[in-house]
Order: structure tokens, then C-alpha cells, then sequence
């Protein structure tokens, strides 16, 4: 029914969708220049050329997502897929199948396969027994795709299709949904020059993940094989070592302590290039009783190389942004707690990781009370930690509401207040409006100013932005509720 105040309602609709358009149109360009931004406070500053193509940071005992930007992005990790080669093999391990001290004999297929000079690798001489601890290191630092395949052997028997198979079932099994192996090392197949032999598989086939996908799988590798870090967390190693056959290799990830850019508490875990990938790696850092995994996939391109060290500034920032934002500490205490307007009395008391100088928040599902995380967990197949608690019952007010008896002035009163609303929702909403135009106009302005700098925006802008989106959000709340 048209009513006086239909023309209100329907402007009052117009400015809110007009209002909130533009504000979500001026918030996403913020949000694009957010890496960029704390990259250059972080004293680690990313070049756009060299912004990472998709990045994650999750915390290394809950699988809670600190960061993350494109996580679902289906990439190319190259020698990255190496880490579930090696997370094979120290699964066979633990099944009494092989241990580090057992040999693998260097076969005239293997001398072949290290001197293909595309594939990165080491030397392997004809008839010498490698031993498997020496193997996980030249997988691990130098990235050898001969010393790769060989410890891929050992675990399925010299089964080469059969180990790829068994790549793609764990993956599964771990929850990496959008991950599928074509080959144990990152190098497809047919770079082997034919030494490198799995039927049923495309040897053109390139191993594709993702950056979620891949801390899924570095987050069961630390929780069940710890001991992996021990060949990761050294800049320079030495292979067969007190051998005539010994080798020392300098670590390709730089953020170790040590190397380039080391950054403190980095300890591992693997990088990975190539033609179709760009420069890729998987970080892990530990600070006191915190550990952090990190990946990072396309930064830059295989054309230009100055990407193998920009992936590490871009990961270094990303690292000292979760560290310096996010801390763990107790959340709640055992016992009584005021959550959510609810009474809960908590079976223990509840830590996790929250923003520094904020005020957390809280999901009850089920008699159980875990953190609530702008992001969520890395799978659902790891759940947030939680509390259990049961709620205790408060005697809720006993008065009720009056009754006016008088219908009419009660619709009169009602059309009234109705009138007021629409016309309070108007002038927020165009109040809202007026002060993003002005925060983009002098946002465009201060940009024409300082010519070449990224960040154009100011405390006014800042400030001006900040109220419009008050003010429209005020005119939301009076839309909905009254």
C-alpha cells in the first residue's frame, strides 16, 4: 500500500545501497595495499613485481589462519611437492620399513639421472650405498631430484607410479583437497629423459597445490615428524660427510639465521622454483613456545631470478606482521565467565591466539566454547581448540509489557515515529556519503602530490573515511531495527 511514507522509504533504500557500494568499493582499495603496507613497516619492504601470488600463516599447534591472502589459489609449488616425499618416507620409517641408517645402492639409472644438467642435483657415483639420513639432506637443501627419487624407491619398492599414487591418497587422507601429484619431485616427468618411469601417469603432468593445501601437509609433517627439521635448519651442510664422496650445499631458503635474510626463529622448511611456478617456499618459525608455518607461492617470475631472494622479503614481512600482531595467552579463566550474555562455568582455563590490545570473542556450539577467528581454521579437518563449559541459569525480569489501550493513538504515534526514523536514515545515509567522496577526493588529491608513493592516504582521510562508514552504518541500524 502507498503510503506518505513510501517516497521516504524508497529514497532512505537508494542512498543506503548507493552509500554501502562505495564504501565497499573504497575498502577494497585499502585492503589491496594492507600487505604492501605492513611490509614496509615490518623493515621488509615487497615490490609489487615481487607481491606473492598467494600466502597463509597458521599457527603450528592449532591450525588457527593468522593471515592469508588468495589460500585457495591453485598454483604450481615445484620442489615444494619434495615435502611430501620426505613426510612419505618418515611415514615408512615409523612403520619399521627403513630407518636413516639403511643404504640405498647408487645404480648406472641414477648416475644418469644426476647429470641431467635441467634438474637440480648432486653427485651420486656408480655402486656407493647412500645412507637415508644423507639422502633426506640432499632433498632437503641442494633439492636433488636423483637423491628424491631415490629415498620415493626405497619407500614403494622401485614402484614409481605406485609412490605418486600414494602421494595423491595421503593427500587426500590429510584433507588437501585441491592438490594432485604427477610426480615425487616437482620436475615433471619426462625432464627425466626417460630414466623416470610411472605408467598410467602423464609425464607432461604438473603437480599442482595450493597455499592452504600445502600448511595442511607442513602442519601434520611437524606434529608427527618433528625430527624432519633437523635436515632443514641449517644454512651450509655437508653430505657423506668423512666419505671420499663428500659434498657441502648452501641452503636456497635465506631467511634462515644465517643466510641473507635471515629472519630469528626461522628453522626450516623448503623452497621450491620453476618455469610455471615462479619462486615459491614454505617457512616455519619459532619464537619462545610459538611456532608458525608459512607458505608463499608465485613471487615474481622464472625469468627473472631476483625473485629466489624476494619470495624471503615477502615472507619475512608476513612473518614479523603475525608475530607482532597476534599473541597467545590465557583467554578465560576456569570457572564462572560472562560470555555472550550467557553465565558459563569452564572446565579449565582457555589460551589461544588473539589480536594484541583487542577484545576477543567467542562461539558456543555444543557445551563447548573455542575463539572466534576472522579466518577461521586453516581445514576442518583440524578444529579449533576448545573448552567445555555448562551454562548456569539466571532468573530472568518478570515485568511485562504495558498495554495501551488506545489502538488509535498508538497507530498515530507509530506513523509518526516512522516518519522521523526515515527521515534520521536520510540524512546519515547522505551525511555517510558526502564524507567518502570528500576521503576519496583528498585521497586523489594527496596522491597527485606525492607522485610515485603508494600510500596516499592520511590521519584526515583516514578520519573522514572512518565517519562515513559510522554514519552509514548508524543509518543501517536505524533501517533494520526501528
Amino acid at each position: 500500500m502507498f503510503t506518505r511514507n513510501t517516497p521516504l522509504k524508497i529514497i532512505s533504500c537508494l542512498l543506503l545501497a548507493a552509500c554501502i557500494s562505495f564504501g565497499s568499493f573504497i575498502q577494497t582499495s585499502y585492503a589491496e595495499e594492507h600487505l604492501m603496507d605492513f611490509a614496509e613497516k615490518s623493515g621488509f619492504p615487497v615490490k609489487e613485481a615481487y607481491r606473492p601470488k598467494a600466502s597463509i600463516v597458521i599457527d603450528a599447534d592449532s591450525g588457527q589462519i593468522l593471515w592469508e591472502e588468495q589460500p585457495d589459489l591453485s598454483w604450481s609449488p615445484a620442489s615444494i611437492a619434495k615435502v611430501m616425499t620426505m613426510y612419505l618416507a618418515l611415514e615408512a620409517m615409523e612403520q619399521g620399513k627403513f630407518t636413516l641408517d639403511t643404504t640405498v645402492t647408487a645404480t648406472e639409472k641414477y648416475v644418469n639421472i644426476s647429470q641431467i644438467y635441467a634438474l637440480s642435483n648432486n653427485k651420486i657415483t656408480l655402486g656407493v650405498d647412500y645412507p637415508v639420513r644423507d639422502l633426506f639432506s640432499m632433498v632437503a637443501v641442494p633439492s636433488s631430484n636423483v637423491a628424491t627419487l631415490m629415498l620415493a624407491n626405497l619407500v614403494t619398492d622401485n614402484d614409481e607410479a605406485g609412490f605418486i599414487r600414494k602421494m595423491n591418497e595421503k593427500a587426500a587422507e590429510l584433507g588437501m583437497t585441491n592438490t594432485t601429484y604427477f610426480n615425487c619431485s616437482g620436475a615433471q616427468i619426462r625432464a627425466f629423459d626417460g630414466l623416470y618411469e610411472a605408467p598410467g601417469i602423464d609425464p607432461d603432468g604438473d603437480n599442482k597445490s595450493t597455499a592452504r593445501d600445502l600448511a595442511i601437509l607442513t602442519y601434520n609433517l611437524i606434529k608427527k615428524y618433528p625430527e624432519v627439521l633437523q635436515f632443514t635448519n641449517k644454512p651450509v651442510v655437508t653430505t657423506m660427510e668423512n666419505t671420499p664422496y663428500a659434498e657441502t650445499f648452501e641452503t636456497y631458503n635465506y631467511s634462515l639465521p644465517g643466510a641473507k635474510y635471515g629472519f630469528d626463529g626461522v628453522d626450516g622448511l623448503k623452497t621450491g622454483s620453476s618455469p610455471t611456478g615462479g619462486f615459491n617456499y614454505i617457512a616455519t618459525a619459532k619464537k619462545g613456545d610459538t611456532r608458525l608455518i608459512e607458505v608463499i607461492l608465485g613471487v615474481g617470475d622464472w625469468s627473472d631470478q631476483e625473485g629466489e631472494y624476494e619470495r624471503h622479503l615477502a615472507g619475512n614481512a608476513i612473518l614479523e606482521h603475525a608475530f607482532s600482531t597476534y599473541e597467545y595467552k590465557k583467554l578465560l579463566s576456569k570457572g564462572s565467565n560472562k560470555i555472550n550474555g550467557k553465565k558459563l562455568i569452564l572446565n579449565q582455563d582457555f589460551y589461544g591466539f588473539a589480536k594484541k590490545e583487542t577484545e576477543p570473542s567467542f562461539t558456543l556450539t555444543d557445551g563447548k566454547l573455542s575463539l572466534a577467528n576472522e579466518y577461521g581454521q586453516v581445514s576442518p579437518n583440524i578444529p579449533a581448540k576448545s573448552v567445555q563449559y555448562r551454562e548456569v541459569s539466571e532468573k530472568g525480569s518478570t515485568d511485562k509489557p504495558v498495554k495501551i489501550e488506545k489502538k488509535k493513538a498508538v497507530q498515530l504515534s507509530s506513523t509518526k515515529k516512522e516518519g522521523h526514523n526515515y527521515l534520521a536514515i536520510g540524512i546519515l545515509a547522505v551525511f555517510g556519503l558526502l564524507l567518502l567522496i570528500l576521503s576519496r577526493v583528498f585521497k586523489k588529491r594527496i596522491a597527485g602530490v606525492r607522485r610515485g608513493s603508494r600510500k596516499a592516504s592520511t590521519p584526515l582521510t583516514r578520519l573522514l573515511f572512518s565517519l562515513g562508514i559510522l554514519s552509514i552504518l548508524s543509518a543501517v541500524g536505524l533501517f533494520i531495527f526501528f
